[in-house]
């Protein structure tokens, strides 16, 4: 069986997504990240990214890492990919084409939006919303945001989804970035069609179980 390692308040909310979206069974390892710990070494200390058991998975300390039968991987987008394209069924690109872009967007959510959502929304989580907005880093944040968004905008023109008319494993990869900027409101209020596909993306019954998973573990 598919063993997932990760608690849902990290990045394995994407492949947490992939696997809701297949309907597969697979086991959930609830490993923590140590940073949210006390002390990660204590005798009863949960399971956590510094843990001897967790770094004889992932020797970074890292999650979300994958384990199935053999194969072992270490990296959010690259598991959901994997997932998708073993189990995913139509969530998988179905032609060259279609993987060529699905890994477009891959790319553009891994390397242009990723790092400055998540400054965002941790400006926004400790100082609140109009404090956050005054601060120069995150306007210099939500500035670099404006050029990948604008890409994805133009990529939505006449398609509710990035691949066309269905919706596949490309919309998770980069909806799970996008949504570290999603408190930058104002920001996204000026991309209609990247806004009105986010909020598909997340109106998927597989998304609500795993924003409820978020919410059912400690902050």
């Amino acid at each position: 069986m598919i063993r997932l390692y990760g608690v849902a308040r990290s990045r394995a909310t994407r492949p947490l997504w992939v696997l809701y979206e297949t309907g597969m069974a697979f086991e959930q390892i609830p490993v923590v990240q140590a940073y949210r710990l006390a002390d990660p070494l204590a005798a009863d200390a949960p399971l956590n990214t510094a843990s001897p058991e967790f770094l004889a998975v992932n020797a970074q300390g890292l999650v979300p890492a994958l384990r199935d039968g053999d194969l072992v991987m270490t990296e959010s987008l690259a598991i959901s990919w994997y997932l998708a394209r073993a189990y995913g069924g139509d969530l998988a690109p179905q032609t060259p084409q279609e993987e060529a872009m699905a890994l477009q967007w891959a790319f553009v959510g891994g390397t242009a939006v990723e790092d400055a959502g998540l400054r965002i929304t941790k400006a926004i989580t400790a100082d609140g919303y109009e404090a956050a907005m005054q601060q120069p880093a995150v306007q210099a944040d939500i500035a670099a945001l404006r050029r990948p968004f604008a890409l994805i905008e133009a990529g939505l023109e006449g398609r509710d989804w990035l691949l066309g008319a269905r919706f596949t494993v490309a919309d998770i990869m980069l909806a799970e970035c996008v949504r570290y900027a999603q408190p930058a409101k104002d920001l996204l209020a000026d991309y209609p069609r990247l806004s009105a596909w986010l909020a598909r993306a997340q109106n998927r019954p597989a998304f609500a179980r795993v924003m409820a998973d978020r919410a059912a573990e400690p902050a």
